[in-house]
């Protein structure tokens, strides 16, 4: 079975800034491309940060706080965190404006995974590297959504050609596969139990699909035998379908 992976659905051209791109610049790319964020890379296109149009913002609001700050003779903290605000409030380059390590994806992850890391690190797009870090891609929440806009005879076609027929071993028409809106429901009865869990299992990990409904029967519970029994018993079986 295959899964969409981040490279199926990414944009290979990829608007970019480097180390010492102007701010003006930036926002000028931002701009033109009708986007709101892109990736800095060094000289070997290396992703060493990402900008968004929020760090433009922040920078022009801290400039202006600096500033009103400087006009009233207050004196700014000096700890860490102030010195990089105030680097950042400073920046004329995305090198100094640039958020940093950036947050990106492989173009072999699945789309379920990079989709866990722009929710655990709440962002928008992910730049997407090989395996020497350099920049290949580019891949936004909305690329990710592609997924599920999957037909639903799409779906049902890979869940009785992947699940039923080469992984179980069953004829098309065996199980009834009916899916709506992207929600498959599985009936019918197969022989061990072991078989409705790797369907329910497959089913549920195939791309589009938004929930399932297991209805799955079985004849025989198979959970008590030990693996090695599993094994021999599946051998057995295979023999069986190939006479």
């Amino acid at each position: 079975m295959k899964h969409s992976k981040v490279g199926s659905v990414m944009v290979s051209e990829v608007v970019r800034a480097q180390y010492a791109t102007p701010f003006k610049e930036i926002a000028r790319l931002l701009n033109r491309h009708h986007i709101s964020g892109l990736p800095v890379v060094d000289e070997e296109q290396r992703v060493i940060g990402v900008i968004s149009e929020t760090d433009l913002m922040a920078r022009q609001a801290r400039a202006e706080e600096a500033s009103s700050t400087a006009e009233h003779r207050f004196h700014l903290p000096v700890g860490r965190g102030s010195r990089t605000e105030l680097r950042r409030a400073r920046a004329r380059t995305a090198g100094q404006l640039m958020s940093q390590p950036p947050v990106t994806a492989h173009a072999d992850d699945s789309i379920a995974e990079a989709a866990r890391i722009m929710a655990q690190h709440k962002v928008e797009r992910l730049p997407v590297i090989d395996e020497e870090d350099r920049l290949v891609g580019i891949v936004t929440r909305r690329d990710l959504l592609q997924v599920f806009l999957r037909p639903d005879d799409a779906i049902r076609r890979e869940v009785v050609d992947e699940v039923l027929v080469r992984t179980l071993w069953l004829m098309p028409g065996t199980l009834d596969v009916q899916v709506h809106e992207g929600v498959v429901t599985l009936g019918g009865q197969v022989e061990r139990r072991s078989e409705k869990e790797i369907a329910a299992r497959m089913t549920g990990h195939i791309d589009g699909v938004v929930a399932l409904v297991d209805q799955l029967t079985y004849r025989l519970d198979d959970s008590h035998l030990r693996p090695d029994d599993q094994a021999l018993h599946g051998v057995a079986d295979d023999w069986l379908r190939r006479t």
